[in-house]
């Protein structure tokens, strides 16, 4: 379905005019599984990794790796939690969410918020013990930032809500270089740019596709609240902006070389020839392309970091 140059990309699919959204859980156990989103929390997790062998210069201890996951998995899931409760009464009005657990009642908001703050002291407690206090802290913040600016505060009321907030996202690689140096410099700083700038059209191209829900739940994400145009040229602004971070890493970095330059080069502009040819033949189908390829884009991008440090 074109939209031409309709505002918005319609959430309604073809077959029935129904969303594909989140299927509710057939058990308690799998209903809390579900409030920690686990697809989210391995994305970040493809991010954790990499950047600990960067850190490393090879391979880190295996102990500290599988530790270091487990701390960071607890906090985003806690956070994860704690969105879900926080945004219990806009997620029974969206189609896509309107089958999460606080929606249907599996899990009751107290149970919810007390698995949550489970979580971040178990990550909090996970992350000192095996790595330092500085990671810990990083994973903490990442959850303050999470809940405290972007759930609470940006996403009802600002179309700039996924860009500030989604730096949140962008801590897992902080927290995995703290974890192996018990410091920061500037590499973790420039991937943490990386994640910062891919967020926005990684997640707007989603959002084109459920632009109705936003709508409906009056949150202003940028897609549903800005002519087509208008929103895709932030994408291309970001995707831009993602593909000069990508490559500064290794201008930064004395462990990366030849491969992971030239994977950079060719996976950035692939993903804003896509992101470009998106505005050329806008539909429903090409925004959720493109939404599928920008986690290829991350997951290639640090595969090929690692592969360098290690080659």
């Amino acid at each position: 379905m074109s939209i031409g140059s309709r505002p918005l990309v319609p959430s309604r699919v073809a077959s029935g005019g129904v969303v594909h959204g989140s299927r509710e859980p057939r058990s308690r156990v799998g209903a809390f599984v579900a409030l920690t989103k686990p697809r989210i929390i391995e994305l970040l997790l493809i991010t954790t990794v990499p950047t600990m062998v960067l850190a490393q210069n090879g391979w880190p201890s295996t102990t500290l790796v599988i530790l270091t996951l487990i701390g960071g998995a607890l906090a985003a899931g806690g956070a994860n939690t704690i969105n879900m409760y926080v945004d219990r009464d806009i997620d029974a009005l969206m189609e896509r969410t309107r089958h999460r657990p606080l929606v249907t009642g599996v899990v009751k908001p107290k149970e919810a918020l007390i698995f949550a703050l489970v979580l971040e002291s178990a990550a909090v407690a996970v992350l000192w013990a095996s790595a330092n206090l500085l990671s810990a802290l990083l994973a903490l913040s990442a959850t303050v930032f999470y809940v405290g600016v972007y759930t609470l505060w940006l996403k009802r009321t600002s179309r700039q809500n996924i860009v500030i907030g989604g730096a949140a996202g962008a801590v897992p690689v902080l927290v995995g270089w703290a974890a192996v140096t018990n410091g920061l410099t500037w590499e973790p700083v420039v991937l943490f740019a990386v994640i910062f700038f891919w967020t926005p059209p990684h997640f707007w191209a989603l959002a084109l596709r459920y632009a109705d829900d936003y709508r409906s739940a009056n949150v202003p994400m940028l897609p549903a609240i800005v002519p087509f145009r208008a929103a895709h040229v932030q994408m291309i602004a970001h995707t831009v902006a993602l593909v000069a971070s990508s490559v500064l890493v290794a201008l930064v970095s004395s462990n990366l070389g030849v491969v992971y330059l030239v994977s950079a080069g060719a996976l950035g502009a692939a993903f804003l020839a896509g992101t470009i040819r998106l505005g050329r033949n806008p539909s429903e189908s090409a925004s959720m392309r493109l939404f599928g390829f920008s986690i290829t884009y991350i997951t290639l991008l640090f595969a090929a970091l690692t592969i360098d440090v290690l080659l």
